[in-house]
This record gives structure tokens, sequence and C-alpha cells, in this order.
């Protein structure tokens, strides 16, 4: 088993710092800003093959209230669950009953605790970090997180005493993490409950107000022996209404969840309807090809008629998304939830599947027959064959001439064509069209001396035919006789 580290303290004392540290990787948010951090957030670390995962947490204060109290929470599941606790304080702020608070808990539970002393650069360390043996945690670690001082050698000093065989690297590849779905969204539509719901536990915090999730969290797990990682991601809203530097980078993170995933999991406000932040998220994740699933939120609470409205719009606004499964659920009470894992699933396998070139090929030539393409100038366009170009999103090559003039109308024929007999489900669908140019047209070959030779030799016997044809036609020709004249008789 892998040894899990938690890294716990007060807020802005580089936790999130030395897990990038830890992790080499950037994937924690760092800003100099209390309170960035507010799920667990896990990361793999491998230190000189010695593998082990690191826990990110948000601060603890102790007089935590609101959406302070959820954090908190987190920070205490991860102590519970770590092996190893990294205990950090601030060297520049020094000792304060926060400290002394979070170290008695500590002292409580009956881990290894490491007291890290941060922020030690530019200062007399053994001097002004003397204060914190007072807190009854030992040895003190001194580092400077942002520059990776003392870091090697408490990650030494915390490996030390588990076996070899328990922190060896396993030889069986963990880079699959099974099916990715983002969970994206508008702030304060239900993403976190959706995630929540989900696992089936309180894993990230949940609060009535916008802007709660801060970083994109990654959690794998497994049901009914299918291996998910599900990602909470930052809500996106529009550009002009982004004050904070901090909700940029936190934007930034969710479109790149975006990229990292299978299949994305869209969750709209039921109560509000669709609306142009929603279809604009529609159309990133369409551009940028990953598979989709709709899903309403507070659905439960909608009366009949607003659901009969909401209803027509999404028919009417979504007729280019007739791909997608559309699902009505309520996060908080659990309600359609379930059924959205058979989309999810549907859509991973469409997304992943794999084509072979006889049966495209086939399906081209039945569409080609069934539905001939225009004529343009006088010629037909020609569509000989068809191959797989790729997966996630699946992509059909298509081969013929004049492919550069055929017109959008039947490129979507194509598409619903190859969508239809594929059975394809919740992904978006691509075509490229190559024609038969020659590849090596613009390229001269390089003659070696016996070709340069022979050119230059029949080029010189053509020049001497020009000049002797051109010296024949300087002639004048040979005047004729003029013929007899026949006698007339009288």
């Amino acid at each position: 088993m892998i040894p899990v580290i938690a890294l716990v303290g007060r807020p802005n004392v580089g936790k999130s710092t030395l897990f990038n540290q830890l992790t080499k990787s950037r994937d924690a948010l760092v800003a100099d800003y209390s309170g960035l951090t507010r799920d667990r957030k896990y990361g793999n670390a491998n230190y000189e093959g010695r593998k082990f995962v690191v826990v990110d947490t948000g601060g603890i204060s102790g007089d935590e209230q609101g959406i302070d109290r959820g954090m908190a929470d987190q920070s205490l599941a991860a102590i519970e669950e770590a092996d190893r606790v990294f205990f950090l304080v601030d060297c520049r702020a020094g000792m304060t009953a926060t400290d002394e608070m979070i170290a008695e808990h500590l002292r409580s539970v009956n881990k290894p605790v490491y007291l890290v002393v941060n922020k030690i650069d530019g200062l007399h360390a053994e001097a002004q970090s003397a204060e914190f043996f007072a807190l009854g945690l030992g040895e003190l670690h001194l580092i400077a997180a942002s520059h990776g001082r003392g870091i090697k050698q408490l990650i030494e000093d915390a490996l030390e005493d588990i076996p070899e065989s328990v922190v060896e690297e396993d030889e069986e590849d963990d880079a699959a993490r099974g099916i990715r779905m983002a969970i994206v969204g508008r702030p304060n539509v239900g993403k976190s409950t959706l995630v929540n719901r989900l696992l089936g536990e309180d894993r990230v915090v949940v609060y009535d107000h916008p802007g709660t999730t801060r970083d994109s969290i990654y959690i794998d797990y497994e049901r009914n022996d299918q291996s998910y990682t599900i990602i909470d991601t930052a809500g996106v809203r529009r550009r002009k209404s982004i004050r904070e530097t901090v909700e940029k980078f936190s934007i930034v993170k969710s479109l790149q969840a975006i990229d990292d995933a299978n299949v994305v999991v869209l969750v709209m406000d039921a109560s509000e309807g669709l609306v142009d932040q929603d279809l604009h998220l529609l159309g990133h994740c369409i551009k940028r090809g990953r598979a989709l699933v709709v899903a309403l939120n507070k659905w439960d609470g909608l009366p009949e008629e607003q659901r009969d409205y909401v209803k027509k719009e999404l028919n009417r606004r979504l007729v280019f998304l007739d791909y997608a499964d559309i699902h009505f659920i309520s996060a908080l009470h659990g309600t359609g939830v379930g059924h959205l894992y058979e989309s999810i699933d549907a859509a991973y396998e469409s997304a992943t599947q794999k084509l072979n070139t006889n049966q495209v090929t086939r399906i081209l030539e039945d569409a080609v027959a069934t539905h001939p393409p225009p004529l343009v100038n006088g010629r037909r366009i020609k569509l000989r064959y068809a191959h797989a170009g790729g997966q996630n999103p699946p992509l059909i090559v298509i081969h013929g001439n004049q492919t550069d003039k055929v017109p959008a109308s039947y490129v979507r024929y194509l598409e619903k064509t190859f969508r239809r007999v594929l059975k394809l489900a919740g992904t978006p669908l691509r075509l490229e069209f190559k024609g038969n140019e020659n590849p090596f047209e613009h390229k001269k070959p390089k003659l070696v001396d016996r070709q340069v030779n022979r050119k230059r030799g029949l080029k010189s016997h053509k020049n001497k035919e020009k000049a002797k044809a051109k010296l024949a036609g300087t002639k004048k020709p040979a005047r004729k006789k003029p013929a007899p004249k026949r006698p007339t008789s009288r």
C-alpha cells in the first residue's frame, strides 16, 4: 500500500506550494491569498523510486463559520486517512494560538507528525524557529517550499521507517485512470453537490454561494468494477463579470479539465433555464471534441408550466446537439442521478470506438450511392474511400477528387449517416477530406552526373534539329514549269 502524506496548517503557510514541489507539478493553485485551497486535493509523488500520495488541504483557523467550517472538516478528514502528517507553520509570522490549537489536535491522533517550518529564506532560521519547539512535536524540519530548500531531507525522514516493499514503485501501469468525466457549468448550479452525490460521500465543500470551488479536484473511484475519475471544476462566468485574479486562474483550470476529460457533464440550473453562458460552454466543449452529457439540476422544485417551457427551449435552442443525452435531475435529493452513468458509459464507448477501414468505406459507398455528391463546374465530386483518423472524438478521413468543394449540406448528410450506422451517441464526429494531390509535386528530384550529361546531350541534339529545320526553311523552293496548252479544234 502506498503511504499517504497530508499537509495541514493555518491558511497561507505554503501548503499548496509544498504540494507542487512534492508532486513536481503545478496542479494546485498558488497565490498570496488566504484561504485559496478549500477541498482536499490528491497528487502522486515519486522520490528516487519511492511512491507516495500527497494531500493538499484548506487552512484551519479555529473559528470556522459558514464555508470555512466545510474547509476545516475536509482537513480533519485528510488527517484521519493519512499515514504521515506534515504540519506546516510560518517562520516569518511566528507561533500563533491557531498553531497551538492544531498541534493539540495532532498530538491526540496517534500518527507520525512532522513539524515543518516554512519560509525560512532570508532569515536566521535556527534562531527564529526555536519558539516552535514549545508545540511539543519533536524535531523541526526547516524548509523554503518556494525554492525547494530542505524538502529532500524532509522526504527522506518521512519515508525512513516505511518498509521498502511498501514504497517500491509498482510494476503495474497506473497511468490509466478509467473514464475521466468533468463536471462543468456556471457558478452555483450544483456541480459540487452532484459530485458528492455521485461519490456517495461529502468529498468536496458545498456551500450556497457562487465560487465555492476554486480549483479542479480529481477524484478516482470505482463503480460496478469500472474505474472513473471525476473532476469537480470551478464555475465559469462571463468574462465581464470576473473581478478577482484568483477566479481567472480557476476558470483556466476548468477549461484545462475539459481538455483532460473523456466525457463532459454540463450542469445547468433548470430554475434559470438555458442562458447564453451555457451555450458558450457547450460551444467550447464541442470545439474541443469532448463527448457530452447534459444535466438540468434542481428539476424537482419546478412547477409543471415551467418544466414545459424549459423543455421547449431546449428543443428549440439545442437542435444542433441532437446526439447528446439530456437528463433532468436533482443532485440534492438524488433524483435521476444514477441514470447519468448510462449516458456517460455510452458516450465514452462511442468516443473511443475503434473504426474499421472496410466498414467506414462501405458506409461511404452506400451513402454516395443513395445520394451522390453534387456537380461542381460540370464535374461530379468523387469520394472513393475512407478510414479512421483518430479517437475521442472519432475522426474519419475521406479521400477523393474535388474534396475541397464538398458543400456543408453534404458534409452534414455524411455525418448523420456515419453516426446512424455506427450507432455513435454522445460524442461529436469529425470528417476530414483529402484530395489526390501528389505530395512530391513541388519537390525536384536530384539527378546524378550520368543523368545530367544525358539531359545536356538531348538538349544539344534538339537544338541542332531546330537549327537544321530553320536553315531548311530559308531556301527558296524550285519554280514549277507551266503545263503545256492543249491544242484547240476549229
